[in-house]
């Protein structure tokens, strides 16, 4: 029977299938090759080693093959990992494809209901007659349905933008009142709009990675393009011209959410509503890491992980019912 990754633990003996999620062909010190893998199931991922390997090894699968490992787990610098002594080239229809499937679609409906349900207590004509143009435009929420918010550390997965959007709408919908100088429902617009770039940034098919758009624009640059374009069909379908003052307000939600330049922003947050949208994003998606960090980790102490340089400490991850 197949052990799911999230499973795994050390000095496990394993004869089972992976994703190759990603390869490498590296050579040692001494000249030797070994091949770097990335395996992966819907439940994580973890590294892979296969020493005095060769090209003939390497060639004989690609990045999103699946793949029929021999090997063993074991425990190095402080992580789990698998040396691998034997790998075989699997095709798709010999292993379950629900084992690595990491798209849950009745999730992923769930949240996109309640995205649409807060959008719809919008008030202010523009900004309703905005989240509809993106709510009706199939093409759009088909791909923001699949798409991941990051590559690595926070909700990377796919479904993973849909979810970490919802929270932090729900977020500003609770916030929001408690501080009556805040428009709660721009707020809520621009948690909503913050990351949609990211459905352009990254590859939604196959190995989370960047596209090339990403990689030369990043997801900032590509949401304020798209908000331009809605903005456009917004005028064009009410024959009214957007207000400037509310465009520019949402325009500066999207460039200023990262919270400084040193972290990607173009500009840092100036009005309330953007200095409540950064906090939102920063605790929703650092929840999701440390989270990350204590459901992958494999110290073998039980109450501490692993010091894990991402976050720069140890977390604790005994009972959360202390006392």
């Amino acid at each position: 029977m197949r052990i799911p990754i999230n499973e795994l633990a050390d000095s496990m003996t394993l004869t089972q299938a992976f994703q190759a999620a990603d390869k490498q062909l590296r050579v040692n010190r001494q000249g030797g090759k070994y091949i770097l893998l990335k395996l992966s199931d819907r439940s994580g991922t973890i590294a892979g080693m296969m020493w005095n390997a060769d090209e003939a090894v390497f060639d004989q699968f690609d990045r999103g093959d699946y793949i029929f490992c021999h090997g063993r787990t074991q425990i190095h610098n402080g992580a789990l990992q698998v040396i691998v002594t034997q790998i075989e080239r699997m095709d798709a229809h010999e292993v379950a494809v629900d084992d690595f499937e990491r798209f849950d679609a009745r999730r992923a409906d769930e949240h996109l209901t309640r995205v649409r349900e807060l959008l719809a207590t919008l008030s202010q004509p523009f900004l309703s007659r905005l989240a509809n143009c993106y709510l009706d435009d199939v093409g759009f929420i088909d791909r923001f349905r699949v798409s991941a918010a990051a590559v690595s550390n926070h909700h990377a997965y796919p479904g993973g933008l849909l979810h970490h959007t919802l929270n932090m709408m729900e977020l500003a919908r609770l916030i929001g009142p408690r501080y009556p100088e805040i428009d709660t429902e721009m707020l809520m617009m621009g948690a909503f709009l913050h990351d949609l770039g990211k459905i352009d940034e990254l590859k939604s098919g196959g190995e989370i990675s960047y596209t090339d758009r990403g990689q030369l624009l990043g997801h900032i640059v590509i949401g304020i393009q798209q908000l331009d374009g809605k903005i456009r069909q917004v005028e064009q379908e009410s024959g009214e011209s957007f207000p400037i003052v509310l465009r520019q307000h949402l325009e500066h939600l999207v460039v200023s959410h990262h919270g400084s330049q040193e972290y990607g922003s173009p500009k840092i947050p100036v009005t309330l509503e953007a200095v409540a949208l950064h906090h939102i994003d920063n605790l929703d998606a650092k929840l999701a890491t440390f989270t990350s960090v204590i459901e992958q980790d494999v110290a073998a102490d039980g109450n501490w992980t692993n010091y894990t340089p991402l976050i720069g400490r140890k977390l604790w991850k005994g009972s959360h019912h202390v006392g």
